[in-house]
């Protein structure tokens, strides 16, 4: 597992690539020039001249945090900073302007070829490292991944992702399993990702049997450069077309800030269409703020008394309130034929009725974690059930619900209760 202070540059690639940069339209972008020598700002706006760019706007001093909303507000492109003056002062304004706006590209220009100079400008966030003097050719190709970003965050900023958040009523209720098998399901017809937030004992990559270089802490620790880009570089990729953040190896010492999982999920959301997390044993602020941004909360619980009993609490908690639309009660390892406590004292136990009953199959679950082929690309009960989740998730219409509303086992649901009314008589 490679730490963030190896992620070089041809693992998480600083710049757009050529590809890309034919499948836009580019317009006129919007230059702030920072710089306090005139002569260097000077040559730098002659470099940058032409119908590419305007330099809206130039200054010559380093603007202090104060400074900055007023100018995020002008909506600049690109800002190009002078990073010889005062090397110190313009970190310092990378580093707040990328903090502040991950989608606006941040140029630094300098008369030293530096290699750790250049890592550092990377790491606080800026996207382009021109080397003076700056040639025009240069800038026209800076201009063009910049203008590149611009159009990509514009799209995203417009179709922002669901977020859909899975949590455990208790330890060992089988969270992973579901939520794993869930977005390989959805992944099937959408743009997804699964980032699994049990940073304590998350084993959401080895469920899907995949090694993923970075892992979710990768991103934390790298928050004034986290944009779609830097995202994509610490991802791992599924044969299903499954997206997947992954958990570190070891026990953190320090759960992210508030923050920081707003900056994750922000950005996650702009680039995938659906972002499926597993909460696994979050703690209860890292929850409350999962739970507040989420479209969706799927609370995983059995039916037992245990469980229900923690359940309750884990509603009343978080859900005893207008949120409470948003939480989908899931029952998992489900068997309608063998229920001490029937639906009528689960509702009453939970405050609402269950939306899914997920069948119990030991075999198949034990079998898919150890041999990393997913539960969803089987055929059986369990993977149909989940399958139906995803699909009533994105809009489409599960194939159980097209008929009759059967049961788990063949037999519409009146069936199923009356079933059950005999057995316990």
């Amino acid at each position: 597992m490679k730490s963030a202070d190896r992620i070089d540059r041809d693992e998480v690639t600083m710049t757009t690539s050529t590809r890309e940069t034919d499948s836009f339209s580019m317009g006129t972008l919007s230059l702030l020039l920072i710089g306090p020598e005139e002569k260097r700002r000077t040559a730098v706006a002659r470099a940058f001249a032409g119908s590419q760019a305007t330099i809206s706007c130039e200054l010559s001093y380093y603007p202090s945090p104060d400074d900055l909303p007023g100018l995020l507000a002008a909506g600049y492109d690109a800002v190009i900073i002078d990073l010889d003056c005062n090397p110190e002062q313009a970190f310092e304004v990378i580093e707040n302007l990328c903090g502040h706006n991950s989608s606006i590209t941040v140029m630094v220009h300098s008369g030293k070829s530096d290699p750790t100079m250049l890592v550092h400008c990377m790491r606080a966030g800026a996207r382009e490292f021109l080397t003076e003097p700056v040639l025009p050719g240069a800038a026209s190709e800076a201009l063009i991944r910049a203008a590149v970003r611009r159009d990509e965050g514009r799209r995203q900023r417009t179709a922002a992702g669901k977020l859909l958040v899975f949590a455990g009523a208790k330890g060992g209720c089988g969270v992973t399993t579901i939520a794993s098998n869930f977005a390989v399901s959805l992944a099937a017809h959408e743009k997804v990702l699964l980032v699994d937030l049990d940073l304590m004992l998350g084993d959401v990559a080895l469920t899907l049997g995949i090694r993923p270089g970075f892992t979710v802490l990768d991103a934390f620790d790298n928050l004034n450069r986290l944009d779609s880009d830097f995202l994509m570089g610490l991802t791992a990729k599924h044969d299903s077309g499954l997206v997947v953040l992954g958990a570190p190896d070891q026990i953190p010492a320090l759960q992210p800030s508030g923050n920081g999982l707003d900056r994750l999920l922000r950005v996650a959301r702009e680039e995938f269409a659906y972002v499926v997390v597993d909460a696994g044993s979050c703690p209860i602020k890292t929850c409350e703020s999962l739970f507040e941004m989420a479209t969706t909360v799927y609370l995983v619980s059995q039916v037992s008394v245990a469980d229900l009993r923690s359940a309750n609490r884990f509603v009343m908690r978080f859900f005893n309130g207008p949120d409470r639309e948003k939480l989908n009660i899931v029952l998992n390892r489900y068997d309608s034929r063998n229920l001490d406590i029937d639906d009528e004292a689960v509702a009453k136990a939970l405050l609402q009725p269950a939306k899914w009953r997920v069948p119990s199959d030991f075999v198949a679950a034990q079998r898919a974690q150890n041999t990393g082929v997913p539960l969803s690309t089987q055929k059986s009960a369990l993977a149909r059930s989940i399958h139906d989740m995803a699909a009533a998730a994105s809009g489409r219409v599960a194939a159980c619900t097209k008929k009759k509303k059967f049961g788990l086992f063949g037999r519409s649901e009146p069936d199923v209760l009356a079933g059950l009314k005999q057995w316990k008589n």
